[in-house]
């Protein structure tokens, strides 16, 4: 049976999306970018750090919203608008998933919407 998980304590989607959706004990979590759910907007333009700490927070906030935790992800997909972003938001990274790390890939985009220079999706089991 398929749940789709919606949380005013993360941003709403900005297109024709749920932001996570549970089927079988697992959660695909839609790709975050870094929105301040409170204020709609960006957390900062120019700061990769703060934009992923953002962006980590909001996925922390949906996977709570279904039940799950970091130490429920197996694998994340990032998102970076330049490579060379790689070290520093893995920085920010590694203070989320501190435990059971999951699986990641990480790749350089063309773009990523609203001109974000990081985006994650996640996938959690039970």
């Amino acid at each position: 049976m398929k749940r789709i998980i919606n949380t005013d304590k993360a941003p709403a989607a900005v297109g024709p999306y749920s932001q996570a959706v549970e089927v079988n004990n697992t959660l695909y979590v839609s790709g975050q970018i870094p929105i301040d759910p409170a204020t709609g907007k960006f957390v900062s333009n120019t700061d990769v750090k703060e934009q992923a700490r953002q962006v980590l927070k909001n996925v922390e906030k949906i996977l709570d919203a279904a039940g799950y935790s970091f130490k429920d992800v197996v694998k994340s997909t990032v998102l970076l608008k330049n490579i060379s972003d790689f070290a520093a938001v893995n920085e920010v990274y590694a203070t989320f998933y501190t435990e059971s790390l999951p699986a990641r890939a990480a790749f350089e985009v063309a773009n990523l919407p609203l001109g974000a220079m990081v985006e994650i999706e996640t996938i959690a089991a039970k």
